[in-house]
C-alpha cells in the first residue's frame, strides 16, 4: 500500500507484542475495538477500511467474539458513522462457510453476517484458505517438518486443500482497493490458482525433494489429544490452538477456493504457488526481503 502511494493508518491493540513491526512510514494508533469513541475519531478521514484482526485460539465461543465478530461490529459501526463511509474489507476465512465446524468456523460466519446489517457500507468479504509465509506461525512448524522429510498426515488420505502466500494475499487487497465499488456486498474465496488445490503427495513434493515418511494419524488419536488440550486449557486458563473442533475442520474431505469472480472483476492473480513459496522460506536468496520466517502474537 505504501509503495502505491496510499496513506497507512495501523490501528493496534495496546501492549501489542507486534507494534514494533509496524513500518515507521505509517501512522501507527495504539487502541482497542471496545473503544467506541477513538475508533470513530480514527476512521473519520478513512475511505477504506480493512479489517485483518482475528482469534484463532480458544477454550470456548466467547474466546473468538471479540475479535471475530463484536470487533467487526465496532469497526462497521465507526465506518458508518462517518458522512462518506469508507469502503470495508473484511478478511474473514475459507471456515466461515461451515460454521457448523467449530466455535472458529462460527466466530468467522457470525462476523460475515454482521456486515448484512450495515448496507450503506461499500463492503466486501474475503475469504482465503491456509496462508502461510514470512511471519506465518501457524502452518510453518508443518512445512518445516516435512522439509525435514517428516508429513504427518491428519486429514483424509484423498484430502484436497487450497493454500495462499500472504503476499499474494496482500496483492489482492490492494487489488480490491482499486475496485471497492465492483466487489460491493460480495464474498470471494481466493487461493493460489492451483486447479483443485493441492493433495498431500503434491504439497510434499512441493516443501521438499528428498523422501518424506509419512505419518498416518488415527482421527481417534487426534479427538482424543483434542479433548485432553481442551480440558487442560480450562484448568490452565491458556487459549488452545487444537480443539475438538479444530479436529473437524483438519478432517474434512476439501478446502477448496476459486480466484474466477474475484480475478475478473479485479484483475488480481496469485504468483506465487507452494513450491516457489516454500523456495523462499527455506532457501531464501541473498537480500530477499520477503523470505524472514518471523513470529507474531496477535
Amino acid at each position: 500500500m505504501l509503495a502505491a502511494n496510499f496513506k497507512v493508518r495501523v490501528l493496534v491493540r495496546p501492549g501489542s507484542a507486534n507494534a514494533h513491526r509496524i513500518d515507521p512510514r505509517c501512522d501507527a494508533v495504539s487502541i482497542g475495538l471496545a473503544d467506541h469513541g477513538h475508533l470513530a475519531q480514527v476512521c473519520g478521514d478513512a475511505t477504506a477500511i480493512v479489517y485483518c484482526a482475528g482469534s484463532v485460539r480458544g477454550a470456548r465461543l466467547a474466546d473468538f467474539l471479540e475479535a471475530n465478530v463484536h470487533g467487526v461490529e465496532r469497526m462497521l459501526q465507526a465506518a458508518s458513522s462517518q458522512p462518506q463511509p469508507p469502503a470495508f474489507l473484511l478478511l474473514s476465512s475459507l471456515a466461515a462457510s461451515r460454521p457448523e465446524l467449530s466455535w472458529y468456523a462460527q466466530s468467522k460466519h457470525q462476523g460475515e453476517r454482521t456486515l448484512e446489517r450495515f448496507p450503506r457500507l461499500p463492503w466486501t468479504i474475503l475469504r482465503p484458505p491456509a496462508i502461510y509465509g514470512p511471519g506465518d506461525r501457524e502452518l510453518l512448524p508443518l512445512l518445516r517438518a516435512i522439509r525435514r522429510g517428516l508429513a504427518p498426515l491428519v486429514g483424509p488420505v484423498t484430502q484436497r486443500l487450497s493454500l495462499l502466500h500472504v503476499s499474494d494475499l496482500a496483492d489482492a487487497v490492494l487489488a480490491w482497493l482499486g475496485h471497492c465499488d465492483a466487489c460491493r456486498s460480495q464474498t470471494f474465496a481466493i487461493d493460489d490458482g492451483t486447479p483443485a488445490g493441492y493433495d498431500w503427495p503434491a504439497i510434499i513434493g512441493a516443501v521438499t525433494s528428498r523422501a518424506a515418511t509419512t505419518i498416518r494419524v488415527p482421527p481417534g488419536l487426534l479427538h482424543l489429544a483434542a479433548a485432553a488440550n481442551l480440558a487442560g486449557a480450562r484448568i490452565f486458563r491458556y487459549r488452545p490452538m487444537l480443539t475438538p473442533g479444530k479436529v473437524r475442520e483438519l478432517c474434512q474431505p476439501s478446502w477448496l477456493c476459486d480466484n474466477a469472480s474475484f480475478s475478473a472483476i479485479t484483475g488480481w492473480s496469485a504468483t506465487i504457488d507452494l513450491r516457489s513459496g516454500a523456495r523462499q522460506l527455506f532457501e531464501p536468496g541473498p537480500g530477499d526481503h520477503r523470505t524472514h520466517v518471523g513470529t507474531h502474537s496477535d
